[in-house]
């Protein structure tokens, strides 16, 4: 597996990339066939696909990917992966783990506007690339163990992304109603879950999914890997 399994990473990595474009792309040219002036802002819809949480952890799991698949093929001895990439892989597999989760118990059976998701994009980036993470967590070679405190690490980005997503969905104009505020999934949305209170109750959940994910992650990574400098 040690001399195989870098391919894999840097196999699933360019696919992240290509599902990650082939959505963009058609999100795009949505946009750009839009009848609504905010429709066809682009900017604006091109900010607002780099604002979900599942883009945003594809393109992290996309470079924690090619990272490490480079990374092995450049250090062929037995030494453990440096921390800093422990670091980076063990959040990125959490936030993939979460995105399969969340995505397949509560917004799979979201009806789309017909022809806007990419199928096969949609099913990579909330399906194949989520379990290849758990794949790599689980089976890649030479892991390194790391501390319980990278724990509190994995949960710096979901915090930052809660706070970032609030505080700009009144600040923009959603392009498909023309209306003030844009949300990325429905449980974000007050006005959806009787105020920010219901919200709250949301991302509470969500959280303590991360943690636990984070935990189960670095449980994983202890076991298997090298604890000699964690």
């Amino acid at each position: 597996m040690k001399t195989w399994w870098p391919y894999v990473r840097l196999a699933a990595s360019a696919l992240a990339v290509a599902a990650i474009v082939a959505q963009l792309v058609r999100t795009l040219e949505i946009a750009a066939a839009a009848d609504t002036a905010w429709g066809a802002h682009l900017p604006t819809v091109f900010v607002n696909f780099f604002s979900f949480f599942t883009i945003l952890s594809n393109v992290l799991a996309a470079v924690a990917l090619a990272t490490g698949g480079i990374w092995a093929l450049t250090h062929r001895d037995a030494r453990p992966e440096p921390r800093w990439l422990a670091v980076l892989l063990m959040c990125a597999s959490t936030y993939m783990i979460v995105t399969g989760i969340v995505y397949n118990t509560l917004l799979r059976g979201i009806e789309l506007p017909q022809g806007a998701t990419v199928a096969w994009s949609n099913e990579v980036l909330h399906v194949v690339i989520p379990l290849l993470l758990l794949a790599d967590l689980l089976f890649a070679p030479r892991r390194r163990a790391l501390g319980w405190g990278a724990i509190g690490i994995a949960a710096i980005f979901p915090i930052g992304w809660v706070v970032y997503t609030l505080i700009r969905a009144n600040l923009v104009i959603a392009p498909a109603t023309g209306r003030t505020g844009w949300y990325p999934y429905p449980f974000l949305d007050p006005r959806l879950n009787g105020g920010y209170g219901g919200v709250a109750l949301w991302v509470l959940l969500i959280a303590a999914i991360i943690i636990a994910t984070a935990a189960f992650a670095v449980w994983v990574g202890r076991r298997r890997g090298d604890r000699s400098a964690s």
